[in-house]
């Protein structure tokens, strides 16, 4: 039909509002969980594309709604009989002309949970009667690519046993929808007898890739599509393993439900033939032969004996239906992997770390209250010397921060750490990422060191931002403790510590940042894997979620290392006790405080920290979702995948912002029609076609 690879619905969830709620009544949402458009602004939507008038009313021609409405066949030498059938799903009477009534109903239907099949019912029943004749059925299969591949005959058995032995019995849309899927089934049977006419049961390793290509090649993602042959090994291929094959293909979600039935419910645990063969017989109907085949194929890509969750998704068929966040952009880089070079991997780096500039100051932003009340209770010393504490605990620190110091009081030093948080948070996203795609395999997996590595690098490479970032800060937020005391500014202290003061305590800091992203980013990562669907989509609360309970043990069992640094880094009043360095620090504050001062202020940092990060991630990888590049290289896991059913179809990149309501379902369910069933009508017009149609309009 015309459509390219943007031609898929989209799914969304609660990760993005309704872009047309002036234009939309919410009672009138339907099962799919699309929004019906209003009357008033379907109205003016219909007469800015009709073109014909009778009797003062406007009408649509088939043309208007399918080149001119939805931007199909846009080349001069279209197909006008194309048009012409897909024009038929919105003209109900079958007139040639499409009346806003029927513009508004069609509406309707895309906005139903089974819009494809009655889609495809309504492109075959030309005579608008609710159901479809034979005549009807050939007249639309025989102008499809699908028949001229394979000259479906259609006076055979098949479609005897739904049309009747004299062809006369008419097919109401619930036996329609079963016959559509039982008829591309056939034309693969069809397929094998053609190329196999001495009736011997096989066909060479050529022409089984020839079916695939024509009659099934809907059902092929690229890696299977350039096995075919090695996967038959150069032998031939018998009738049963024709349609064990086809089989594994239309079953593959069910296939993956068998896989996290064997793995536990891990996508990346490893898993072996015997150990998929005993999980499929114990909740399926999948064969061994499908099993094998399944194996053949990955055996193929990477020859290791065991299957992942990610081989499943290679070799599984693209659905018209995806979940995925609204894109505000979306950029192609390269063309393929293959073609990612050197400046590109910069360029990936680049906006990483700006979207990670980004990330890093909405999250400090958020948790920053918590972070000045954590530095004051850090800060507060429990020695003989000092005297009466100044705070009981973080809740009476929160309360005389703002009795004393007002709101803002809550956010000294804010600006400065916004300055430092952005490249801080960005080089440690940046760096942590990159590290990680160094040791991701041919799979997609990733060991479980190589992370702790990816993360214990990220934390190192980030304190050149974050010592001076941090001294600045915490001398800022201690300064309020002085009642009276003249007002500290950030450039003051900058120019007090010099370039290397700025660096005082970086020791501690490497001592906290190192451990804490080395036990942040694995957790994050496989927590955010336990927490996506059984499709393997995080919506952004569970990316959320798993920010937050990742930071809770990275930050409570850093504390100490905290500690320390904060106690480096704060300029000692009268009578405090000074520190030299980590280890005498650490001598200190045990002999004079004991073991419990090194976890002071552990729920404050729990209470920053793990927010901070949550929001700091679920802002990240939100960012990379909404503004979308393809580097060539790799995406954070569980933000897009194919999925073959939902309670929403919203279409969230929408090129026409007239495709309204269940309109927004539309050219992804035309695709659905292309891509499901195999039924893509020609895109250009043919010389014969196009006297037909001169002879139809006279």
């Amino acid at each position: 039909m015309g459509f390219d690879e943007e031609g898929t619905v989209e799914m969304v969830g609660e990760e993005i509002e309704d872009d047309d709620n002036d234009d939309t009544e919410p009672h009138k949402r339907g099962p799919s969980g699309l929004k019906r458009a209003s009357t008033a602004k379907l109205r003016e939507i219909f007469n800015k594309y009709a073109t014909k008038e009778i009797k003062g009313e406007k009408f649509m021609t088939s043309e208007d709604f399918v080149r001119g409405f939805l931007g199909l066949f846009p080349d001069k030498n279209f197909n006008e009989e194309s048009v012409y059938l897909l024009g038929g799903v919105a003209d109900t009477n079958k007139d040639g002309s499409i009346s806003f009534s029927e513009f508004q109903a069609f509406e309707g239907l895309l906005c139903q949970p089974d819009a494809l099949y009655k889609t495809a019912f309504q492109m075959f029943d030309k005579n608008g009667n609710g159901c479809v004749t034979y005549t009807e059925f050939a007249n639309v299969i025989q102008k499809t690519e699908l028949y001229m591949k394979v000259p479906f005959k259609l006076d055979g058995p098949f479609v005897e046993l739904y049309f009747g032995r004299e062809r006369n019995r008419a097919i109401p849309y619930s036996e329609f929808s079963q016959f559509l899927h039982d008829f591309h089934e056939e034309c693969a049977l069809e397929a094998f007898k053609l190329k196999d006419p001495n009736r011997s049961g096989y066909i060479t390793a050529l022409d089984f890739q020839d079916i695939m290509l024509n009659v099934k090649n809907h059902l092929l993602t690229n890696a299977v599509r350039d096995n075919l042959v090695q996967v038959a090994e150069g032998h031939k291929v018998s009738f049963p393993y024709f349609m064990a094959f086809c089989s594994l293909l239309n079953n593959m979600e069910l296939i993956k439900r068998v896989y996290l039935n064997a793995a536990g419910g891990n996508r990346l645990e490893p898993v072996t033939k015997e150990e998929l063969l005993h999980s499929a017989q114990t909740m399926s109907q999948i064969t061994p032969l499908e099993i094998d085949i399944l194996y053949q194929l990955t055996d193929a890509l990477h020859q290791n004996g065991r299957i992942v969750y990610t081989d499943l998704s290679n070799i599984a068929p693209e659905n018209y239906i995806k979940k995925i966040t609204a894109r505000l952009t979306d950029i192609k880089a390269v063309e393929t992997p293959a073609d990612r070079s050197a400046v590109t991997a910069i360029l990936e780096s680049a906006y990483r770390f700006t979207l990670g500039s980004i990330a890093g100051a909405v999250g400090a932003t958020a948790v920053y209250p918590i972070d000045l009340v954590k530095t004051r209770m850090q800060n507060q010393r429990s020695g003989p010397i000092i005297g009466e504490l100044a705070y009981r605990n973080s809740i009476d620190c929160f309360k005389k921060v703002i009795r004393h110091e007002g709101i803002l009081g809550l956010y000294r030093g804010l600006v400065p750490q916004l300055l430092g948080v952005a490249p801080e948070k960005a080089i440690k996203l940046t760096v942590n990422d990159l590290v990680r795609d160094k040791f991701f395999d041919k799979q997609g997996n990733i060991p479980g060191w190589a992370e702790v590595l990816a993360g214990g690098c990220a934390g190192g490479s980030q304190v050149i931002f974050t010592n001076p970032l941090e001294i600045v800060k915490i001398r800022l937020q201690v300064a309020g403790e002085v009642v009276g005391g003249a007002k500290v500014r950030a450039w003051h202290v900058v120019k007090e510590l010099g370039f290397f003061g700025l660096y005082k305590g970086a020791r501690a800091c490497f001592l906290r940042d190192i451990p804490f992203s080395a036990i942040y980013f694995p957790a994050y990562a496989h927590t955010k894997a336990a927490f996506a669907d059984e499709d393997g989509y995080n919506h952004p609360l569970t990316l959320l979620a798993a920010g937050a309970i990742a930071g809770i043990p990275a930050a409570s069992l850093v504390t100490p290392a905290d500690v320390i640094k904060t106690r480096l880094q704060v300029v000692a009043r009268s009578g405090q006790t000074t520190y030299s360095g980590v280890i005498d620090a650490a001598r200190k504050i045990m002999r004079e405080e004991g073991p419990k001062a090194f976890w002071k202020g552990t729920v404050a940092r729990v209470f920053r920290s793990s927010p901070q990060f949550g929001v700091t991630l679920v802002t990240y990888e939100l960012l990379q979702r909404l503004f979308y590049v393809d580097f060539g290289g790799t995406r954070p896991s569980g933000s897009e995948l194919q999925k073959p059913a939902g309670p929403a179809i919203i279409s969230s990149k929408i090129d026409n912002a007239d495709h309204v309501g269940g309109y927004r379902a539309c050219l992804p369910i035309l695709h659905g029609i292309e891509t499901k069933f195999g039924l893509s009508l020609p895109r250009f017009q043919s010389t014969l076609t196009a006297e037909a149609m001169k002879a139809k309009k006279l």
